[in-house]
């Protein structure tokens, strides 16, 4: 019953480690790997005007909801300009207002986006329009459109989809060449098929944005046009009848009003221009996830001052340290000096670097060990003897610290950092074990605490483990339920297969 609990527990904690994992790895778009990188654009609204000398008021629609698109920074550039930020339904606006403008006038607005699967909220159901009252002949021809498209659909979105698909035929009949007469440009296109929804009572708007496909100094806004179906808005390309928003879509403003406006001066341009840059991925899935508010962004370890951080991230590698014992001792069966010793030396490896840690830890030890044999002789109490043997071993870290300094080996200055309680209670412990067991017994007890200390540094100084487990500290749990799981077994461990090969083979004779 108890084995079956722990293993219960076991496959719980690792199922709960998994699903937070893939949750905030695809929901909240937080990478698996360090050093991946994002696209990041920046849009810039340059907008100029020359000043008649008084007072000046300059309005700019800004992006609201952007879909597609994580909003990660705006900027508003204007010297000796008051700014306010309006929001009105689905836009927000801008307004730089001055006492007195003189000549020519440049303000700048930035914007920097990246992609992100970020749902967007619209406003709620609008009310149905209302038919307008069209002029002949355009009465005639938008009615006929209206009764073809209605046999050919079953709902709103079909019934758009067809209605462009009519609108923008490569042969055109006379209602539809005359309805394209009205039209000089994309903007009054999106409006005529808006006028002839209305028709059917559909509510519909345009919405404009900017490609962003690739970098560029002349972007322009071109428009989208949306239909709502009672629940949700639809969105179509205009010109082609395409469904949804384009990847490459940037939405700025809603609705047909003019993206700028200006009091108090003349020749308002605007230009906008297009850049694109990298960013680390693991910054931008941060602030998608501080966006939606989500537990888990709020109790995150990035959100940790630096200096924690870093601590945390030695820290979490112990747990890891700590399986790969529990699997070399108990599947493997490598037998070591204490249970948890390995992994302190390996964390020691960390700043000595594997090589020159092999060579200290062994140095240390050996020449330890042959004091401590001396020191046996002088029938010493324990506790006296153990300080001794610590004493002994600060000594030669002392001394060879100082030796590979005149030698300029800067390296093993790190040795310093070797936890030496660990070093004296390892030459104690092997020394007992060389009077109890044997030579033999003590030295591959050695051999393999330092084989499984040589294993932990390799795991635990591996930059995707470390990442994922400070990213994905719930990962613990699964590091915890595989030592639940690995505490029930009871089967043979790979060393005593070799041991017992020998009465194997008797057996069989």
């Amino acid at each position: 019953m108890n084995s079956l609990t722990a293993r219960g527990w076991a496959v719980a904690l690792i199922l709960i480690g998994l699903v937070i994992t893939a949750y905030k790895s695809y929901e909240l778009g937080l990478p698996l790997t360090p050093e991946q990188h994002a696209e990041v654009w920046t849009v810039q609204a340059q907008v100029s005007f020359q000043g008649k000398g008084g007072p000046a008021k300059l309005s700019l629609y800004i992006p609201e909801n952007t879909p597609g698109f994580m909003l990660l920074d705006e900027d508003f550039i204007s010297s000796r300009y008051g700014l306010t930020i309006a929001k009105s339904h689905e836009n927000r606006k801008a307004d730089w207002a001055i006492r007195r403008a003189k000549g020519a006038q440049t303000l700048y607005y930035r914007i920097s986006v990246a992609r992100s699967n970020l749902s967007v909220e619209w406003e709620e159901k609008p009310a149905f329009p209302s038919p307008p009252d069209y002029e002949e002949p355009y009465a005639s021809a938008i009615r006929a459109i209206i009764e073809d498209v209605r046999e050919e659909s079953a709902d709103v979105e079909s019934y758009t989809l067809e209605l462009l698909k009519q609108l923008n035929s490569n042969e055109p009949n006379e209602n539809v060449e005359l309805i394209r007469d009205q039209a000089s440009n994309a903007g009054q296109w999106t409006n005529e098929i808006i006028n002839v929804l209305k028709g059917v009572r559909i509510p519909a708007r345009i919405i404009w944005g900017i490609d962003i496909s690739d970098t560029a100094n002349d972007a322009l806004l071109r428009p989208l046009l949306q239909v709502h179906n009672g629940s949700s808005w639809l969105s179509f390309d205009p010109e082609t009848g395409r469904e949804g928003i384009p990847a490459n879509f940037l939405v700025w403003k809603v609705g047909d009003k003019s993206v700028s406006s200006l009091d108090g001066g003349k020749d308002l341009d605007i230009k906008f221009s297009v850049t694109r840059t990298y960013a680390e991925l693991i910054d931008i899935a941060r602030q998608g996830a501080a966006k939606r508010d989500s537990f888990f962004s709020e109790f995150s370890l990035l959100s940790l001052p630096v200096q924690n951080q870093n601590a945390y991230q030695l820290l979490l590698m112990l747990p890891l340290g700590a399986l790969l014992v529990v699997f070399l001792r108990t599947v493997i069966g490598l037998k070591t000096f204490g249970t948890f010793m390995p992994i302190l030396i390996a964390m020691a490896f960390r700043e000595t670097q594997l090589f020159w840690g092999v060579i200290m830890f062994s140095l240390i030890v050996s020449i330890g060990l042959m004091i401590r044999f001396y020191l046996e002789k002088l029938f010493l109490l324990l506790v006296p003897r153990l300080a001794s043997v610590l004493v002994i071993v600060v000594i030669l870290m002392l001394l060879i610290s100082l030796v590979t300094n005149q030698l300029g080996v800067e390296r093993v200055l790190s040795i310093s950092l070797f936890p030496m309680v660990i070093l004296a209670m390892t030459i104690e412990r092997m020394s007992i074990t060389w009077e109890e067991n044997g030579a033999r017994d003590a030295i591959l007890q050695g051999l393999g605490s330092l084989l499984v200390a040589s294993i932990g540094y390799v795991v635990m100084t591996n930059e995707n483990l470390m990442y994922l487990i400070f990213v994905f500290p719930e990962l613990l749990l699964v590091v915890l339920g595989l030592c639940l799981w690995m505490g029930g077994y009871t089967g043979y461990r790979l060393t005593e297969l070799v041991r017992f090969k020998g009465m194997v083979g008797k057996a069989e004779k």
